[in-house]
């Protein structure tokens, strides 16, 4: 019987640092998992040059999943999310588009992962990854007693935000004998009150006690550098702004975390999942299969 094939995706980005992070995921998850996996985004990343990614064009998912199918229209694909939680990019777009792909072939075998982070269960994994990248700045940068403020990019779906702030209460646990307070923060969120779930955003609470002096710690909670959590990106734009605002303020960034070997561990443990599940194939329900 063929083993199945992992697809492991993240949004994309046009900036070629995030589709490398990617590649060195799947560099890292090879070995554990034993299994043939492809890097993919959803969207954006097709847009690198080639000459940026050393000579290897980007993928998106769909065209390599059905350049797959095409060679093997009776195999299991598992599509292995590199995403923290339910955003609307698996919940909405990647369940659309693999329905559409399903529907070219019947026989395929198609499974969606669960996300990185069940905040049903009590793994403290990720949130180990995190804590360990805070306590590497205050190391580095001999800091005593700082704050540390987790970023995420901000969603309009509240379950992402309920997994921010799951995150943010276990990091809080880890660091409470080592800091000097934790809150939680979105990068942007969309305007409306039906939206204000996402608050505070960085900008708001490094201009706003107790985050506007002192040494705050930037926790970024992105998996990947790009656009956002990259250098020169939106999130240390928004720090440079918030110092120049406040001079008693410092901030310090740490890096993304997506090659931690946690997040292996859990990228690993929801590929088995996927894999395991034989009477959830997704022919006819095309869903994010549990990490139950």
């Amino acid at each position: 019987m063929q083993r199945p094939h992992c697809f492991l995706f993240d949004n994309g980005s046009l900036r070629a640092a995030s589709t490398l992070n990617l590649r060195a995921v799947v560099r890292a998850l090879t070995p554990v998992i034993e299994a043939d996996i492809s890097a993919a985004s959803l969207l954006h990343s097709s847009g690198v040059p080639a000459d940026q990614l050393n000579g290897v064009p980007a993928e998106l998912l769909e065209p390599a999943l059905i350049n797959w199918l095409s060679k093997n229209p009776q195999g299991t694909a598992i599509l292995l999310p590199f995403f923290f939680g339910p955003s609307g990019a698996l919940t909405e777009y990647l369940t659309e588009r693999v329905r559409s792909v399903h529907a070219k072939f019947p026989q395929a075998d198609l499974r969606i992962a669960s996300p990185l982070v069940d905040i049903q269960s009590p793994d403290t994994r990720m949130a180990l990854a995190l804590a360990d990248a805070a306590r590497r700045i205050a190391r580095t940068r001999e800091l005593v007693n700082p704050k540390v403020l987790l970023v995420d990019h901000g969603s309009p779906h509240y379950a992402v935000t309920l997994v921010r702030n799951h995150l943010g209460d276990q990091v809080r646990a880890l660091l409470q004998n080592e800091v000097a307070l934790v809150g939680v923060a979105s990068m942007e969120r969309r305007p409306g009150l039906e939206y204000t779930f996402a608050d505070p955003l960085l900008a708001n609470a490094l201009a706003e006690p107790p985050f506007n002096d002192g040494d705050v710690i930037v926790l970024l909670q992105f998996l990947s550098p790009g656009r956002h959590a990259g250098e020169g990106g939106d999130i240390e734009e928004i720090c440079g702004e918030a110092q120049r605002g406040m001079p008693q303020l410092r901030t310090y960034l740490t890096e993304p975390i997506g090659q931690d070997p946690r997040i292996i561990e859990l990228l690993a443990q929801r590929y088995r999942d996927a894999a395991s599940k034989t009477q959830t194939s997704l022919r006819g329900s095309i869903k994010p299969t549990s990490s139950a």
